[in-house]
């Protein structure tokens, strides 16, 4: 009987081997999933890297694993939450009901207000959604509002901007050929950590180390010894806020030692001569008080980066949230170009995506550019970029009254109370709005002051491909991730009683934004999407294809939803089949049939294909630019004071704060302590692990402090992300160790002013024991 009923067991258990693109980070591993169905439902067996990923090469770190714990969050919303009357809490409702909430309220705020009464914020987790990413602009151009914020001014900003002048569009991006250079300089960056950023690179620990073992150099500069920098051959400590007047003394040395070396690229610049002019009275001996690096060590340094063949320099998030952080991304990109590491094997080059990027379209070699400033904000008047504004100026939009005073709010995917500058404000101001929704998947430090909370399915039950990080990729590639969990958490149970599955189940995000924008253009809350979405796409083809629009509509494969857009994209693309022209061009049928994905080679020289400028050149001298440098030089005017410097970090587990949420990220030590040099504590009289009062004008905080002899004397550093201690956020796990949000700290007014991007780092602080 026992063996009988063990082979009863074992006949109704299936087990699956799914691929997957991770969601987690910009790494995008592929992985390999396991799950067995059986009576009870679909359960996850296993996580690991996929082996046969011609990308990742089945690398995984550890936020990989921690998909189970996010799919199976009891504190995930399942269903739409609608905020209690007396706001004691929040109730499930359903879809229906909560669109039709919608309908009745935001039409007529609207109408009485206008259509910039309704801002719009969107998080970074909307890269790795094809749904969200794809149909965000549907919602966007059917509000027609001019309050847009994103996590961009927070983060990437002034390299998209710099990108965007030198190159004509904000997401030509060139990323370092890391597996055939044999110098890289990384300033302000953690690829250990982060697997790139803005580079999706994934395994850097193991092309680093290949790298080393054919002899190349690794050179890390950074106020901290991070993992990257004790992996390295060199870590220079810069000073925090200085990294401005490092790259000037790099440069200047580069033209006043003759070290210029364009190559090729001396047909395809405009502005060498302004260029240099530009960095004369920057020399190294100048700068060197501001950045904590020597002269003797900055011309070192030019010195070898120049004069070695195949050698390139990547900066980040350190460089790009600070108050020259548009300048800083522009001279990154500058001295590889003058040094002759640029668009060759060994420096920085561009991808080629398979679709969607912007630089593949069109007439290559020439383009339109990039415009800012088209509009300022109402209160702040501060310039758009990208179409948006910055989002630490959402709180004083709402607070504001006049015409176009916000009103109305919709988060998509963020948590600007947690990540902005200044998120008590923040905080405030959102509980005067009128309305406001949240596209979130939990109720979180933000989602929290909702009215209606509309969660997403989970990444398993949704597929996927990269429209952003493919343009960003090491490697080219081409890879279609689908569904690994039944939508329905009830869709066995239902399935087994022969019903249909719950109409209640999770809806896709592309689905949620077009019903929002199908409302905000007046069609009714159950209005036909179906209609709605080809309505949509026939117009983008019209515009795209003129008369030939009906035709390919015919041939698009997917149904509604992005699936069509995915596959006008890949056959439209530079790999692509012109819908029958190349036969063997990709096909979203074609990379569907690879459940590895597509390997399309290594990056090749893209100039002057890639550029996309009014002058069909590399503008090495963008105006606007130039003209911040008046106030770089203006900061070298003023001696360097004596204070304590304050700067962010993340980890490879808490990447984001809603990560703090997953119990596999969550175990272990404490992971949100101040990092002090035992120097610094020794003057303020505190010990390891003591508590202590870290504050400035803004205000202050009590954390837990670490002595670290890696972080450079007059640095502290606490990592961003923290403050699960807020009334009203539903995440227990990361309410048990809260930390703390270090942006009490900062200014909410402090920006770089051409970008918009909020100053993160170098914040003065004073340091002393917490009260007892």
């Amino acid at each position: 009987m026992a063996i009988a009923a063990a082979s009863s067991s074992a006949a109704t258990t299936t087990d699956h081997t799914h691929t997957r693109i991770c969601p987690l980070c910009e790494a995008c591993c592929g992985l390999e999933i396991r799950t067995r169905t059986s009576a009870e439902g679909t359960a996850i067996v296993s996580i690991r890297g996929n082996d046969a990923d011609p990308f990742s090469h089945g690398y995984l770190c550890p936020k990989g694993v921690a998909l189970k714990d996010l799919h199976e969050d009891p504190d995930r919303l399942r269903q739409p939450m609608r905020r209690r009357a007396d706001r004691s809490g929040f109730d499930p409702i359903g879809w229906d009901e909560a669109f039709e909430e919608i309908a009745r309220r935001l039409p007529p705020l609207r109408a009485q207000f206008g259509a910039d009464t309704v801002a719009l914020t969107i998080g970074n987790p909307a890269s790795h959604k094809i749904g969200l990413f794809s149909y965000f602009p549907h919602l966007a151009r059917a509000l027609g509002t001019r309050n847009l914020f994103s996590a961009s001014t927070l983060d990437q900003m002034p390299k998209q901007l710099a990108c965007g002048l030198m190159y004509g569009h904000w997401l030509s991006v060139p990323v370092p050929d890391l597996p055939r250079t044999d110098l890289f300089l990384c300033l302000g960056a953690n690829p250990m950590v982060s697997n790139g950023s803005l580079w999706t690179s994934p395994d850097y620990r193991g092309k680093a180390k290949a790298m080393r073992a054919r002899g190349g150099r690794i050179i890390v500069i950074d106020p901290r010894r991070t993992e990257t920098a004790q992996a390295a051959d060199e870590h220079l400590a810069i000073r925090p806020g200085g990294d401005v007047f490092l790259l000037l003394g790099l440069l200047h040395t580069v033209f006043e030692e003759g070290l210029v070396t364009l190559g090729r690229m001396a047909d395809h610049v405009e502005g060498l001569d302004a260029l240099r002019a530009a960095v004369a009275d920057f020399p190294p001996e100048r700068g060197a008080a501001h950045c904590g690096i020597s002269a003797d060590a900055q011309r070192r340094l030019a010195r070898e980066f120049a004069t070695t063949p195949k050698a390139v320099l990547y900066g980040r998030f350190g460089t790009c949230t600070q108050r020259f952080g548009s300048l800083n991304s522009w001279l990154i990109d500058a001295l590889n170009i003058v040094t002759g590491h640029f668009d060759t094997e060994g420096g920085l080059m561009f991808p080629k995506a398979a679709a969607f990027a912007a630089n593949t379209m069109g007439r290559p070699g020439q383009g339109k550019g990039v415009a800012t400033g088209r509009r300022q904000s109402r209160v702040g008047k501060a310039p758009e970029v990208m179409g948006e504004f910055p989002i630490s100026c959402l709180a004083e939009e709402i607070e504001t009254p006049g015409d176009g005073q916000v009103h109305a709010l919709i988060t998509v995917a963020c948590n600007p109370v947690l990540s902005a500058p200044n998120g008590a404000r923040l905080s405030r101001a959102l509980d005067g709005l009128d309305f406001m929704i949240s596209l979130d998947p939990y109720i979180n430090e933000t989602s929290r002051h909702a009215d209606l909370v509309l969660p997403p399915p989970s990444p398993l039950e949704d597929w996927h491909y990269d429209m952003v990080f493919a343009q960003l990729s090491w490697r080219n590639h081409a890879r279609w991730s689908g569904p690994v969990m039944p939508t329905d958490p009830d869709a066995n149970a239902d399935a087994r009683a022969g019903e249909s599955p719950s109409s209640e189940a999770p809806r896709a995000e592309w689905q949620t934004l077009l019903r929002l924008a199908a409302i905000v253009a007046g069609q009714p809350a159950d209005a036909d999407l179906q209609a709605f979405d080809d309505a949509a796409l026939r117009a983008e083809l019209k515009r795209q294809t003129g008369d030939h629009a009906e035709a390919i509509f015919a041939m698009l494969e997917g149904g509604a939803g992005p699936a069509r857009w995915l596959d006008l994209g890949l056959r439209s693309g530079p790999y692509g089949d012109g819908f029958g022209a190349k036969p063997d061009g990709l096909t979203l049928k074609q990379v569907r049939a690879a459940p590895n994905g597509i390997d399309l080679g290594e990056l090749q020289p893209r100039i002057p294909e890639v550029l996309r400028t009014a002058s069909g050149r590399i503008e090495l001298a963008p105006p606007a630019l130039l003209a911040d440098l008046v106030h770089a030089d203006a900061a070298l005017r003023h001696p360097t004071g004596d204070e304590l410097l304050l700067i962010g970090r993340r980890e490879t587990r808490s990447n984001n704060s809603w990560m703090h949420n997953l119990p596999v990220l969550a175990k272990g030590r404490d992971r949100c302590t101040l990092l002090v040099h035992p120097d610094d504590a020794a003057r303020a009289g505190l010990a390891d692990g003591q508590s202590a009062r870290l504050s400035n004008a803004r205000g202050s905080l009590i954390a837990p402090i670490t002595l670290s002899p890696d972080m450079r004397p007059g640095v502290v550093s606490l990592p961003h992300g923290w403050g699960h201690d807020l009334t009203g956020s539903r995440l227990s796990v990361a309410a048990r160790h809260p930390g703390v949000n270090m942006n009490l700290l900062l200014d909410d007014d402090a920006r770089d002013p051409i970008s918009g991007t909020s100053i993160l780092s170098g914040i003065p602080v004073r340091l002393s024991a917490a009260a007892s």
